[in-house]
């Protein structure tokens, strides 16, 4: 395929942008120098337009095809990568690990990023489709919602997207190949804390207190209770409790004690009955052992549902770069992508370019696989001329 011998030229340019920025990690909206690094970069490529300053520190790159739109077809298609890396201390031993203590890109988005930027070149040098292709690199992926952000700063309008892709790397997808499904892939994901307030006292007098270690063990429990027995057996829904906080003496009952987990849901109606339900166990833990118990309920990113349309021009585009046996349909991740905002501001897809056998994602021996960068830097490329057909 001619396209991935020009991408492969590319290679060496595209790996030196990855690790450049893998050895500067920024969370969040911090992410001021690789903002800048990257809308450097479109304006030495020749872009049409550089924005920056989209959801606080985002950049858009705009690069207008050789033709115009004709009557009726698909005038604008946005591509996404997210800058952001995580608060996780390196154990990669990398010549080009990370130089800031407890900052490391364990997710893939330095990847990512160099990947479009790899796309922003060859689509800026070529222009081989009609219309426009809006290049979007976000930040704040990793709890921040800045996708949502860029959207409120008028990104859909502002650009007249019409359809919105995204990508993410998949340790153990073997490199060179793509999963991607209809509907719900990834979750959505919700956040409780919950406060207990009881009655402490001395551990050889229990008769005398509330104790709220074992209101929290009860509560545990009873949570449990709400996938196993409330929803739907087909349906998918977690409830984890990964804190509880309680206590410092060995024979002291303490007063209060603190939980907190994360709710993860694959469909809207499931993420109803799953709050509802929360509240409601909760309420009955409290009335039973007379704690009262405080519960802050928040939700955070929606699922991420692929469009039919638009996933089947993804899976046919993976196929042309990677071959039809390469491309596979994957089960739904309980992992949450806040990209979620963008598809439910317009139609698109999201798919998973193999990372090989790495680490897992944001674990501290995690590294992007350079070997990717064709095959993405290519699905990117073939995704906009296939699109915006000229």
């Amino acid at each position: 395929m001619p396209i991935l011998n020009r991408v492969a030229d590319l290679q060496p340019d595209i790996q030196a942008w990855r690790r450049d920025i893998h050895e500067n990690p920024e969370l969040l909206y911090d992410v001021h120098r690789t903002a800048a690094f990257v809308a450097d970069r479109l304006r030495e490529f020749g872009c049409d337009e550089v924005a920056t300053g989209l959801g606080r520190t985002g950049v858009v790159g705009v690069i207008k095809g050789r033709k115009p739109p004709g009557d009726g077809d698909i005038r604008v298609v946005g591509l996404r990568a997210d800058m952001d890396a995580l608060p996780i201390q390196e154990a990669t031993n990398l010549a080009y690990a990370s130089k800031t203590p407890g900052k490391m890109h364990a997710c893939g988005h330095d990847g990512h990023t160099a990947m479009l930027l790899g796309a922003a070149r060859y689509l800026a040098e070529t222009r081989n489709f009609a219309g426009d292709a809006v290049l979007i690199f976000q930040p704040a992926e990793e709890g921040g919602g800045g996708a949502a952000a860029m959207i409120r700063d008028g990104l859909m309008d502002r650009f007249a997207i019409d359809q919105v892709y995204g990508m993410h790397n998949g340790p153990g997808f073997p490199i060179g190949t793509f999963a991607i499904r209809t509907g719900p892939i990834m979750a959505a994901t919700d956040s409780i804390d919950i406060r207990i307030e009881g009655l402490g006292g001395h551990a050889a007098r229990p008769h005398k207190c509330i104790d709220s270690v074992l209101v929290g063990a009860q509560l545990i429990t009873a949570l449990q209770s709400i996938v196993s027995r409330s929803v739907d057996p087909l349906e998918s829904a977690v409830i984890s409790i990964c804190e509880f906080h309680a206590g410092n003496a060995r024979n002291v009952i303490p007063q209060t004690a603190e939980l907190r987990g994360t709710v993860r849901t694959l469909t809207a109606e499931v993420r109803e009955l799953v709050e509802k339900r929360v509240h409601e166990v909760i309420a009955g833990v409290a009335q039973i052992t007379g704690a009262k118990i405080d519960l802050v309920y928040e939700r955070g990113y929606p699922v991420t549902v692929n469009h039919a349309p638009q996933t089947d021009v993804a899976t046919r585009v993976a196929r042309e770069v990677a071959g039809d046996g390469n491309v596979h349909e994957m089960p739904p991740l309980m992992g949450a992508e806040d990209f979620s905002y963008m598809l439910q501001a317009r139609p698109g897809a999201f798919i998973f370019c193999g990372n090989g056998n790495s680490a897992g994602l944001h674990h501290p021996a995690y590294n992007f696989d350079d070997e990717a960068i064709v095959f993405g830097t290519s699905y990117w490329i073939r995704l906009v001329e296939n699109t915006l057909a000229a």
